[in-house]
């Protein structure tokens, strides 16, 4: 009997050998292989990117490299348009995408916002998403949509580095906690900016609470003289420490020059400022790449407005230059951080700053953004500014007791 059942068992291994073999082989997967070696699901969803600038931009080259991440990873087509202006080039460029048959189209500039909005009310059938938008939510295009990110947690966090920074630079002597100024590069006094360098700002002071900073605006998002001038403007007036929201290395590099410690913005500088950078913050873009590329494969809504923070892998950190940092800073990041998670501490705590010498209960932002900047939302509840919560794109815009803007910049 032993001996009929292994025979039997033989004969249908073999039975089911032949079929394998006569049916073409090996059963393939419902997935491919990407170049990177990944095993990615298959879809024919075909992605459009508009980048205000190239590669040649950390702003840009964040974004390129995160639609390369989420596009390999899911297999799907793209088509990307560099060095495309806050102009009509941004509507035709959007046209021309969806003519050759993009289902999602993606910008990355603020000034984009109103061509992306004209090319979605022609293209109904084509998503249209956009980064740091405010209308998606007062428009209600179905097919067009704000994106963002908590990033104001990322600086501030950034800025906890900055101060215990300059705490040790107190305490080696090298200035008084009275002139512990920070500088501030900034593109333009947009809210985006505004509540950036705020948010930088509060960082810093958590830790350092005699920090002041200063802040000059270059009117353009990427001007690497403009920028490299306004770090060294700030600079000559006694700043120790130079941080930044625009998109060249005019700021890293004069920081470089000049031996003074910066913290850069949307990717670690350490390679070309390896004795001043200390870290940076950035939005990682992949994930709502792959949110929005997997809604349309799934026939599923895009959210109006989008905004993830590090549990979503959305904001993060570079890695921490041990040659530059102060002692402990990991440490602290680490603390501030699980903080902000378990919401022990909230960036725009009304505690923890005054405007006009006055703590705030009550403040109305802009957030349905109208021609007149009319304010429309109360945001300040449970003693804190609720930040991006009413809207992807950021909306805080106070001018906090301790920063001093040196121009300004629409």
């Amino acid at each position: 009997m032993k001996k009929f059942t292994k025979l039997l068992a033989l004969l249908m291994a073999a039975a089911m050998i032949f079929c394998f073999a006569a049916c073409g082989g090996e059963e393939k997967p419902e997935e491919t292989t990407n170049p990177a070696g990944e095993n990615t699901a298959v879809t024919d969803v075909k992605v459009g990117f508009i980048y205000l600038h190239d590669e040649n931009s950390t702003y840009d080259l964040n974004f390129i490299k995160a639609a390369e991440e989420a596009c390999t990873k899911l297999g799907v087509e793209k088509i990307e348009k560099v060095n495309i202006p806050e102009s009509n080039d941004c509507y035709e460029a959007a046209v021309d995408l969806a003519d050759r048959g993009c289902d999602i189209i993606f910008a990355d500039s603020f000034g984009h916002e109103q061509y992306m909005i004209q090319a979605a009310k022609e293209f109904p059938e084509v998503q249209f998403c956009h980064a740091t938008g405010t209308m998606a939510h007062t428009e209600k295009l179905a097919n067009y949509h704000n994106a963002f990110a908590s990033i104001y947690e990322g600086r501030f966090l950034a800025g906890v580095a900055a101060g215990m920074k300059l705490n040790e630079m107190i305490e080696a002597g090298q200035f008084t906690a009275e002139e512990a100024k920070m500088g501030y590069v900034g593109a333009f006094t947009y809210a985006e900016v505004i509540s950036g360098y705020t948010s930088f700002y509060l960082g810093a002071k958590s830790v350092c609470p005699s920090v002041t900073m200063e802040v000059q605006f270059t009117g353009s998002w990427y001007d690497e003289m403009a920028e490299k001038e306004a770090a060294e403007k700030l600079l000559s007036n006694g700043c120790k420490l130079i941080s930044q929201h625009a998109d060249s290395m005019g700021a890293p590099t004069a920081c470089e020059t000049k031996g003074v410690p910066n913290v850069s913005y949307n990717g670690s500088t350490v390679a070309a400022c390896p004795n001043t950078f200390i870290v940076s913050s950035r939005i990682n873009w992949a994930p709502y790449f792959e949110y929005m590329i997997n809604c349309v494969a799934n026939g599923e809504e895009i959210a109006v407005d989008w905004c993830k923070g590090f549990d979503a892998g959305s904001v993060e950190l570079s890695e921490i230059n041990e040659k530059v940092a102060a002692a402990g800073t990991a440490e602290a990041i680490a603390d501030a951080k699980a903080k902000l998670a378990d919401g022990t501490i909230h960036v725009f705590d009304t505690a923890t700053f005054t405007v006009g010498g006055k703590t705030l209960d009550s403040y109305m932002a802009d957030v349905d953004t109208d021609a007149d900047y009319t304010p429309d939302t109360e945001v300040i509840a449970d003693g804190y500014f609720h930040e991006s919560e009413y809207r992807s794109a950021p909306y805080f815009d106070l001018r906090i007791d301790g920063i001093t803007l040196l121009n300004e910049k629409y």
